[in-house]
């Protein structure tokens, strides 16, 4: 007769174990989720540090307007004099000069050509890390022959897939061979995968450019009805002119920093898939050259004797 286990009396205060099956199911979630966020320790501190020093230095200016005017309430004077005038952005764009214009037109632009390379240079369009891994297993297994490899790499229609076939098509050739196919396919797909890219290294230099331009012609506008004025105002007209015309430059920088951040990221993603490609060609070429066909068969004779 069986003996029947009862269940181990939990005791107060202790909380019951978690099954067998329920912790590494909750690991391996954890683990996936981590892998889709794809969030680096050293980038995900950046990120947290940045927005720490925003909201401090926010704050410290609030807390000092704050602390300002109660210590001007406590001495009698009239808080209403220390506020300072201010504009609104549509007033200040419009104080920039003519500049202003093709300035928003190179912001339009530029928001255009960061989204479309932003789309488009997305790892799961260029190489595929589920296409990769089956295919080089498949070729691996002796699932895949030469034709299956190619029309499986025309179906898919990637980058990677374009390597794989330029590859396929040497099938048993010597690895020398296959790897200076699979290089010049590779510097191919590299240039058309830095498409637009100079569209964005032309805004960061010239915008900064066009920002100076309407600085130096407002300043210019400023120091002509300065001459022609009378003699009262005088520098209060300076200062207000320059500062308008400082508003050119200022436009121009707003531009070309945004630019010349995406430039830099878009080239160093290029890069990047770059050398996924290479690898994944070079992985490729380590099975179906005829050095690595050659070895696999001493290898399956050794076995067999």
């Amino acid at each position: 007769m069986s003996e029947t286990r009862q269940p181990k009396p939990v005791a107060r205060g202790e909380q019951p174990a978690a099954s067998a099956g329920v912790l590494p199911r909750n690991l391996a979630t954890a683990h996936a989720l981590t892998r889709r966020l794809k969030l680096r320790p050293r980038k995900l501190a950046g990120m947290l540090l940045l927005l720490f020093g925003i909201t401090f230095g926010v704050a410290t200016n609030i807390f000092a307007a704050d602390e300002i005017a109660a210590e001007a309430t406590e001495e009698g004077v009239d808080t209403s004099e220390l506020h300072v005038p201010t504009k609104s952005l549509w007033d200040m764009v419009m104080a920039g000069g003519p500049t202003m214009v093709p300035l928003a037109g190179c912001s339009v632009v530029l928001l255009i050509f960061i989204f479309e390379r932003a789309v488009s240079l997305r790892r799961a369009r260029i190489a595929p890390r589920p296409f990769i891994k089956r295919f080089l297993h498949q070729v691996r297994e002796g699932q895949l022959d030469r034709d299956g490899a190619l029309a499986l790499c025309e179906e898919n229609g990637t980058p990677v897939a374009g390597v794989f076939a330029v590859a396929a098509k040497k099938w048993g050739r010597s690895s020398v061979e296959m790897e200076q196919a699979v290089m010049d396919a590779g510097e191919r797909i590299a240039t058309s995968l830095r498409r637009y890219l100079r569209v964005l290294s032309g805004l960061h230099t010239v915008t900064p450019l066009i920002g100076l331009f309407g600085t130096v012609m407002g300043i210019i506008t400023s120091f002509n009805a300065l001459a022609t004025s009378e003699a009262l105002g005088k520098a209060e007209m300076l200062a207000q002119g320059i500062s308008e015309a400082l508003l050119a430059t200022a436009a121009g920088l707003t531009v070309a920093i945004p630019a010349l951040i995406a430039y830099l990221y878009f080239v160093g993603k290029v890069d990047q898939l770059t050398i996924e490609l290479d690898a994944a060609g070079q992985e490729l070429i380590g099975i179906i050259s005829a050095e690595a066909i050659q070895e696999a068969k001493g290898l399956r004779i050794k076995k067999a004797a």
